[in-house]
């Protein structure tokens, strides 16, 4: 497409001469913004794709793929029903629950909201969250009817450890003949789990289920039955089955997506916003390519005028120009990808050395929920932007090539 010539007199123009060094500053600052755009861009969806992978995976290891709730009532039959549940093809694991908000309070004062779940020995082992993250203590002493396993958030706001004691206050309450009053139970701790995301480390406690039923005044019954497949992201058939399975029970099951669908839409949302903010850096640095060519032309005039009358076709001038602008976008575009991915691989490095560097917290796990700074590259979307930044920089170098190839040689000789 290109001939030897033509890529000659290209590289002969990128080179800067004496008297043309402000063009090829421009043309320098113009791969710059390409480069940083390109690696801004990549960085920043790979670490929006870390967000939503890392939340994702702390949701569904915590609450299961697959919620079965009873139509306003508990689930009173709820054993025969998990049972049943564990013979359907694609469950991996069920286990009932009973769950409800509580008032947590220390034992020096204080006090803050939460969740407090009822489960079975055998459910919290599917837990790997949970199970897989505890620091303090053992998981199979959560048995009897005083005992409580804590994340590590909420042990160390009320000062708690193995042994202590923690208080749970019902706002729903008891009624007596002289009023409601407050339900309160205080439990022993016998493990304390870190799972890594804040919100949960500071506001999730596990009883015994039947502990759980006690407190919240729901005997024999569970408020629902968590259900783990195989294939969370292909599972409607599965809630079909399930569906099916008890036609004279009036439930409702809900995947993973329904009962997370607000920060789902959130998170896509954001990550289209911050797509098209971000290629706006793109966008400005091809301007400057369009600027820097435009000056290149208007100081090549005489060359270009004698490389026609030498027989240069107007198309070869395009091919020049091109080559020069395209040369500028594909370079930046590369070495954009190059760091783009680099800071993508060591981005927690990088996020603890500037810590240090400039004694500062950058990421606040109270604010973020996660206690790391997660990147998960798509190869997919770096493609996108790597293509997304190469048509931009090409079509930058279509009405500067354009304008050079219909520079009349004869009126630009004269007026030499």
């Amino acid at each position: 497409m290109f001939n030897a010539f033509e890529r000659k007199i290209a590289a002969r123009y990128l080179r800067a001469r004496r008297g043309e060094r402000f063009v090829s500053i421009i043309a320098i600052f113009s791969l710059i913004g390409i480069a940083l755009g390109v690696a801004t861009l990549i960085i920043v969806m790979s670490v929006m794709n870390g967000f939503r992978q890392e939340l994702l995976s702390q949701i569904l290891g915590l609450n299961g793929d697959i919620g079965v709730y009873g139509a306003n009532v508990p689930l009173t039959d709820y054993d025969a029903m998990t049972a049943k549940i564990r013979g359907i093809t694609g469950v991996t694991g069920a286990f009932p629950i009973v769950q409800g908000e509580v008032l947590m309070s220390g034992p020096q004062g204080g006090a803050t909201g939460g969740v407090a779940r009822g489960i079975a020995p055998e459910g919290l082992e599917q837990l790997p969250t949970v199970s897989n993250h505890v620091v303090a203590g053992n998981l199979a002493d959560l048995t009897g009817d005083d005992t409580i396993a804590i994340g590590g958030g909420l042990a160390s706001q009320f000062g708690l450890s193995v042994g202590s004691q923690l208080t749970l206050i019902l706002p729903q309450g008891k009624a007596t003949v002289i009023g409601t009053i407050p339900s309160i139970q205080s439990f022993r701790v016998v493990a304390i789990f870190q799972t890594g995301m804040q919100q949960y480390d500071s506001s999730f406690v596990f009883l015994p289920l039947g502990a759980a039923q006690t407190l919240f005044q729901q005997p024999n019954a569970a408020t629902q039955i968590q259900v783990f497949v195989t294939d969370p992201d292909h599972d409607d058939a599965i809630k079909q089955a399930i569906a099916n399975a008890f036609p004279d029970n009036a439930l409702n099951v809900q995947d993973w997506r329904q009962n997370n669908d607000s920060f789902l839409a959130a998170v896509t949302v954001e990550g289209n916003v911050m797509f098209l903010i971000l290629t706006l850096i793109i966008l400005v640095a091809a301007f400057n390519v369009i600027s820097s060519l435009i000056m290149m032309v208007k100081d090549k005039a005489k060359d270009i005028a004698i490389l026609r009358t030498m027989g240069a076709s107007s198309g070869a001038v395009t091919r020049i120009f091109l080559m020069c602008g395209a040369s500028v976008g594909v370079l930046g575009t590369f070495i954009g990808f190059g760091l783009g991915v680099t800071f993508c691989a060591y981005i927690d490095q990088i996020r603890q050395f500037v810590q240090r560097l400039l004694g500062v917290k950058l990421f606040d796990p109270t604010i973020y929920y996660l206690e790391a700074l997660p990147a998960k590259l798509d190869w997919h979307q770096v493609t996108e932007v790597l293509v997304m930044s190469l048509i931009l920089s090409l079509l930058a170098t279509i009405y500067p090539s354009w304008r050079a190839s219909h520079i009349d040689p004869v009126e630009t000789l004269r007026s030499e």
